[in-house]
């Protein structure tokens, strides 16, 4: 006989961070989108993570020194460190070619392997309701971009390229929560910043920028920033496989910053898949709240198979 324990509910605050933090992702999106009409890829890289980099020394360094970058899985950090530079470095280049639903879209392939690694790698439970929000979720998200054959196009394997790289990531955001968040958020930054710098000796771009490309950068830089800080909060708080279908609404936000940036407003299929992926949610949340309430009322905290 084995004991079980139910899956745990998940926290209001943990969702209200993951929509915050992929609204961050899609705003920094929007901007890398805009600049990859006007410089090389790589000296975005580099922006993102410098000024990650800087933000995290101007906050942090201060009052921790050295620890900022000192970890007792230095390891971990730094796979993770590079998973995280070649999914940027994929998307981006993707984002270049691509509209930003539809590139957003195909990297939503990161759920489903982030499910799968959770069980494999974390050991997580994934639940019936779970499993049919991400299958909803996903069903919504090809209602929005509907990618057919571009599927097939270069740009759109580099997407997909992206989101194996980011389904890594987020497993070892995760098997990294014990770890000092602003460490966890520092490495990256800093492993970020020394890796791309190489890249600008092969590519050609103006020494003087711009001042509103400037302001770009710093922007798309910081929003980067808060995004994966908010990210990592959330991750500490709640499995992993309970998070990932709370990321579909990133597509909202694409869809949103697409129609409003770029002029793509979407149409009834769009709609109808933003319809299905906020419903769903909305059913999960109910029934994770209706379950905990109900095994606060019983006092059944363990189940007995």
């Amino acid at each position: 006989m084995t004991t079980r324990q139910p899956a745990p509910h998940v926290p209001l605050s943990a969702v209200l961070l993951i929509v915050v933090a992929v609204a961050c992702f899609s705003c920094t999106e929007t901007i890398v989108k805009i600049l990859t009409q006007r410089y090389p890829i790589p000296l975005l890289l580099w922006a993102r993570f410098t000024v990650q980099a800087s933000i995290m020394v101007a906050l942090f360094a201060p009052a921790m020194g050295t620890k900022l970058v000192r970890s007792p899985q230095f390891g971990l950090q730094l796979w993770r460190s590079i998973a995280l530079i070649l999914s940027s470095g994929s998307f981006y280049f993707a984002l270049r070619r691509l509209p930003l639903a539809d590139a957003t879209g195909i990297i939503y392939c990161t759920p489903v392997l982030v499910i799968v690694l959770s069980v494999a790698v974390l050991r997580e439970r994934m639940t019936r309701p779970r499993a049919a929000f991400v299958a909803a979720g996903f069903c919504g998200m090809l209602l929005i971009v509907r990618p057919g054959v571009s599927i097939l196009q270069g740009a759109a394997l580099l997407a997909l390229v992206s989101a194996a790289f980011y389904a890594a990531f987020q497993i070892l955001t995760r098997k990294l929560h014990a770890e000092d968040p602003r460490v966890t958020l520092s490495i990256p930054a800093f492993c970020g910043a020394v890796l791309t710098l190489p890249l600008l000796l092969f590519v050609d771009f103006p020494i003087a920028l711009s001042l509103g490309d400037v302001g770009l950068l710093a922007l798309m830089g910081a929003l980067g920033t808060a995004g994966h800080f908010i990210f990592i909060r959330a991750f500490q708080s709640a499995p992993a496989s309970a998070l990932t279908p709370f990321t579909y609404t990133q597509l909202v936000w694409a869809v949103l910053l697409g129609w409003l940036v770029f002029g793509q407003f979407p149409d009834r299929y769009a709609l109808a898949g933003i319809a299905a992926i906020a419903g769903s949610g909305l059913l999960l949340a109910w029934h994770e709240r209706r379950r905990a309430q109900s095994s606060a009322a019983l006092r059944e905290p363990i189940v007995v198979d």
